[in-house]
């Protein structure tokens, strides 16, 4: 699966590739479907394809209705609506009685780029994670999304999966042991100095500043974290007790996020320096999506420099 391709491009090609051996998805848009890649399912299966129109709210109210009837709808628009305008349906029609709805944000993060700071949802990952017995994925590169679609295919309750716009290198394939598990991290990289616990388009990007800081003699651990919530506890105490300094990264706010989760379990349990890696508490800019990630530092030598801080915060 070498190559690249958006995680959105990859999740519109697994909805299609497991229709068969999953009867009861459905699949759900708000007007969407060319952006969010739902077109092919769409094109494959259009009795199980459903296009709401601009009207998110709706949407996420069907989808209810549909999961409570046994059906595994997945509901597609924008993270911005998904987590944004929808968040009172998700959290009331889908998260407290907790159905089994799949909601699924497109075009997370700055990366979204031209679509400019309305567009760019960094806030979708804290919403998320603030609503109770809500799973929150959000997949590194193609081959993991398409894990993570069955996966989540398997699993039944209330989740959201966060796509990105850009193309992305696709590695996780080629790792040796590699295994998705919905709630477990993966250890990339083995290191002592320091780790690394990322997630979405930010794993590629640690990856890059792990070869930076080897240069320089720093040992980097990389975990990709897929699963937001439930946090694989167990793996990131294991990592702050063995390196003892945490960089989190993440292309969403450094409030409430992957930041937010892996901080508070550490101060309570592990008190060892963490910095988080982020969006800090801003709009998003217009601009290409390279030069908006650039602009906010979320580049590997923005994620390197985090590391070098840690480091000499160690005691």
């Amino acid at each position: 699966m070498a190559g690249k391709i958006a995680t959105r491009a990859a999740y519109g090609k697994a909805l299609v590739e497991f229709a068969e051996k999953y009867p009861e998805l459905v699949v759900l848009d708000a007007d969407l479907a060319m952006a969010t890649m739902t077109k092919d399912f769409r094109a494959a299966y259009p009795d199980r394809f459903f296009d709401c129109g601009i009207a998110e709210n709706n949407m996420t109210g069907i989808a209810a209705g549909m999961a409570a009837s046994g059906l595994k709808p997945f509901t597609n628009t924008f993270a911005i609506f998904a987590a944004g305008r929808s968040y009172e349906q998700v959290r009331n029609s889908i998260g407290y009685p907790h159905l089994n709805v799949k909601v699924v944000g497109s075009h997370g993060g700055v990366s979204v780029g031209e679509d400019g700071a309305t567009h760019q949802c960094t806030e979708d990952l804290a919403l998320m994670r603030q609503i109770p017995e809500m799973t929150v994925v959000c997949p590194c590169d193609g081959h993991e999304m398409r894990l993570a679609v069955e996966a989540l295919l398997n699993y039944d309750g209330p989740a959201y999966l966060r796509l990105a716009r850009p193309a992305t290198e696709i590695f996780t394939d080629e790792l040796e042991g590699y295994k998705f598990e919905l709630g477990k991290g993966v250890t990339i990289a083995d290191g002592s100095d320091v780790t690394i616990i990322a997630t979405g388009i930010m794993v590629g990007m640690a990856r890059q500043a792990r070869e930076l800081l080897a240069a320089e003699g720093i040992s980097v651990r990389v975990i990709d974290m897929h699963t937001i919530k439930p946090l694989d506890e167990e793996l990131v105490l294991k990592a702050a007790r063995e390196t003892g300094a945490i960089v989190t990264s993440e292309e969403a706010s450094v409030l409430g996020g992957l930041g937010g989760a892996v901080a508070e379990l550490l101060a309570e349990n592990c008190p060892v320096p963490v910095l988080r890696h982020g969006v800090n508490d801003s709009f998003g800019r217009s601009g290409t999506a390279a030069a908006v990630l650039e602009y906010f530092g979320l580049t590997a030598e923005g994620l390197a420099e985090k590391c070098r801080k840690a480091v000499s915060m160690k005691k």
